[in-house]
């Protein structure tokens, strides 16, 4: 299997590996705060952090990865942004209606997709922007209901957007420049991550329910449930890192989009869930576009492979054949003069 199979055979892997264990925490937190009444999202959270830190420290001293430190200033300001983030998406459940919420969670894509042009210069093709339009406007259709704005609630909103869109880029280009893997750059990062949640989450929680987390009464199928809930986000936050450093930020959102509509899906079916025609007309669309950015992303993954590997070739060949190193020369030889001077030329070729 050559390198190209394994990438494509390990972006797969994650994708799948992102889509399953999401749903599936989506899935048993509803149930936890739906059903049982435990409504700390941001308190859980990090308790998730907190759990996946110390699996993944029993792992490192398993040798299941190694341990590579990089500079210590842009691990802890990627760990806190991330959890400030989380946060700040939390507050903005708490002070919007769950309509704007979802716009908010909409505008994620647009905004990676106009940060990383402006300051990381990638440009994005118009048959990209067409497909992800389409994502968009189906995601809207099946999940935005009523829209209440509120001069707080879209301040945090915007805040969200913002600090949600720089983490994830950080994430794929702290992964890129410093040569770290996913695994490696979640261990170090989830200590910051975890106490940031675990400093501000009572209180954001407090502010959010009105109700205190540690005078929640902890019975055992909450217990059991709470455990649940963090032993499937081990495999959240690691599958995250590794697809957000495998593709990009943006893909890892469209992923996202598509996790909603299983969600939804799922909830109609398992939890039976009010479903209408508009969120099966927006789920369709939002597949449609799922499959034009798929398509589009794979098409123009394989024209970069083909030039890259013609323009390897062009190099290959002009750095052996010796008549094209003197044809670029300054210099027309001669069959006498050309004798002497070809001699040098080989001996480049052959270093």
């Amino acid at each position: 299997m050559g390198e190209g199979e394994r990438f494509q055979l390990g972006t797969v892997g994650a994708l799948t590996l992102s889509v399953v264990s999401s749903v599936s925490i989506v899935i048993c937190n509803k149930a936890l705060m739906s059903s049982l009444h435990f409504i700390f999202a941001t308190t859980l959270t990090s308790w998730h952090l907190l759990v996946t830190f110390c699996s993944l420290h029993v792992a490192l001293k398993m040798r299941f990865f190694e341990h590579k430190p990089f500079e210590q200033k842009a691990v802890m300001g990627f760990g806190i942004l991330n959890g400030i983030s989380i946060g700040l998406l939390n507050l903005s459940l708490g002070f919007n209606s769950v309509g704007f919420y979802q716009m908010t969670k909409l505008a994620i894509i647009p905004c990676t997709v106009l940060l990383e042009t402006l300051f990381l210069g990638k440009r994005f093709s118009r048959r990209i922007q067409f497909a992800l339009t389409i994502l968009l406007m189906g995601v809207g259709i099946a999940t935005v209901t009523d829209l209440q704005l509120n001069a707080l609630g879209s301040f945090l909103s915007f805040l969200a957007v913002i600090t949600t869109c720089v983490a994830q880029i950080m994430t794929n280009t702290i992964q890129k420049k410093f040569k770290v893997s996913s695994t490696q750059l979640l261990y170090q990062s989830c200590p910051y991550q975890a106490a940031t949640l675990l400093i501000c989450g009572p209180y954001l929680d407090k502010l959010l329910t009105n109700q205190n987390v540690f005078g929640f009464k902890y019975t055992t199928q909450v217990t059991v449930f709470i455990i649940l809930s963090c032993l499937i986000s081990i495999s959240v936050n690691f599958s995250t890192f590794l697809v957000i450093g495998k593709t990009s930020p943006v893909t890892y959102q469209v992923l996202g989009h598509l996790k909603t509509c299983l969600v939804l899906a799922f909830g109609y079916i398992l939890l039976q869930d009010p479903f209408s025609w508009r969120n099966i007309l927006g789920i369709m669309i939002a597949m449609v576009g799922m499959v034009l950015y798929s398509y589009y992303c794979t098409l123009e993954n394989q024209q970069k492979t083909v030039e890259s590997s013609s323009q390897a070739s062009q190099t290959r060949e002009g750095e052996s054949d010796p008549l094209i190193n003197v044809e670029n020369g300054s210099a027309v030889v001669s069959d006498t003069i050309g004798q002497r001077q070809m001699s040098p030329v080989w001996s480049k070729s052959k270093d």
